[in-house]
């Protein structure tokens, strides 16, 4: 593991991409001025810029001004592409499917009792009345998973775009190793909470596999991509990309990953890099 000033970069940088919570954004959810001031300066030097996060569109109010030519993002861990200047339009949805969602519901309910269920839909999110109260989505439906993953409610068949699945009682890296034994074969499982809170998309949607099909459209290989991430769902992102930094704050799983560590999100670790980039070209 390297630090932030002598990572090996790539022979060209085309594109940076970058998690938000833990990472980009600060612990209060903003974003600092020298990070605004990076992002604009990437742009500015022609190095496209994505957001990729496990947020879902509608909480992408907070970068939406600083999305530039592009301005997509990849949300909900892969599921979706969205435009954030075109009113979050979606532009590429990667669903998991209702009766492999279903069965992950099932299983978890035996092997880990007392796990409470959310549902994203492209829709908006409905849980279940144990699972913790989406503040932010006060339209959201309450029910029995079984009942939120029924194509007939809530959502009129809407796709779905992940399953959350919370326990209070289990370590968090338990709950995630216990639920991929049990049922990674039909979807794909990760987490970024600190929390034991589970995000289960279709099987083979990471923030990865998307970001490389967008990169694909653009002509952009790997080698030429510089990631950024803090926590087991960046994992594969961190892996996939020709350079890739955890942050100082990161999670085990992500360090291991990364081919490089930068300063913590509170110290503005991912506009340290880009600076370094810049300063290179």
């Amino acid at each position: 593991m390297t630090s932030a000033t002598d990572a090996p970069l790539p022979a060209v940088t085309r594109l940076i991409a970058t998690d938000l919570d833990g990472t980009l954004l600060r612990d209060d959810k903003t974003l600092s001025a020298r990070t605004v001031a990076a992002l604009a300066a990437a742009e500015e030097a022609g190095i496209e810029v994505f957001f990729v996060t496990g947020r879902p569109a509608r909480w992408m109010g907070v970068v939406s001004d600083h999305v530039q030519g592009h301005g997509l993002a990849i949300c909900a861990n892969g599921a979706v592409v969205t435009d954030l200047r075109a009113d979050r339009e979606l532009i590429t949805v990667r669903a998991l499917e209702r009766e492999a969602a279903l069965h992950v519901v099932h299983t978890l309910r035996e092997a880990a009792p007392g796990t409470s269920f959310a549902v994203e839909l492209t829709t908006g999110i409905h849980y279940e009345p144990s699972y913790p109260p989406f503040h932010l989505d006060p339209g959201a439906a309450v029910a029995v998973a079984e009942k939120l993953l029924h194509e007939d409610v809530p959502g009129d068949g809407a796709p779905v775009l992940k399953l959350l699945a919370h326990h209070t009682e289990m370590p968090p890296d338990a709950f995630l190793a216990l639920a991929r034994t049990a049922a990674g074969e039909r979807a794909s499982i990760t987490r970024s909470s600190p929390s034991a809170l589970l995000e289960v998309s279709g099987l083979g949607v990471s923030k990865a596999s998307t970001l490389a099909a967008c990169c694909d459209e653009r002509g952009i290989s790997a080698a030429e991509v510089v990631a950024f991430g803090d926590m087991p769902n960046d994992v594969e992102m961190l892996g996939w990309a020709g350079a890739s930094y955890a942050m100082g704050n990161a999670h085990p799983a992500a360090l291991a990953a990364a081919s490089g560590q930068t300063l913590t999100n509170e110290e503005d670790g991912v506009a340290v890099v880009i600076e370094r980039i810049l300063a290179t070209r």
